[in-house]
């Protein structure tokens, strides 16, 4: 990967990483996975297509904060392999001297 695309996937990573931290962020999936467990939880016996809606509402926000997660793990992923690139090129980076 060229050292823009890295710098790029850095950038992406600390963004997401912010997001992640962020308390009106958290606070939104929390309530989200709350409220949607709790329609769940309150369905009635038949009501099997309420109960697989809010399963998926429920698996769609763990994907968004699963996604964020990535995100950042391939930008901290990219900060190591931009700062082995300044400090001795790609030789170090993959462990040959």
């Amino acid at each position: 990967m060229d050292e823009d695309k890295l710098s790029e996937a850095m950038g992406r990573g600390a963004r997401a990483e912010r997001l992640l931290n962020d308390p009106l962020l958290q606070e939104a999936f929390e309530m989200l996975e709350r409220d949607y467990i709790r329609g769940w939880r309150d369905t009635g016996a038949r009501d099997t297509d309420a109960r697989e809606r809010l399963w998926q509402a429920l698996h769609v926000v763990a994907k968004v904060r699963s996604h964020l997660g990535s995100v950042v793990s391939s930008g901290k992923l990219a900060q190591r392999e931009l700062d082995a690139l300044a400090h001795g090129g790609r030789k170090r980076l993959l462990g040959v001297v």
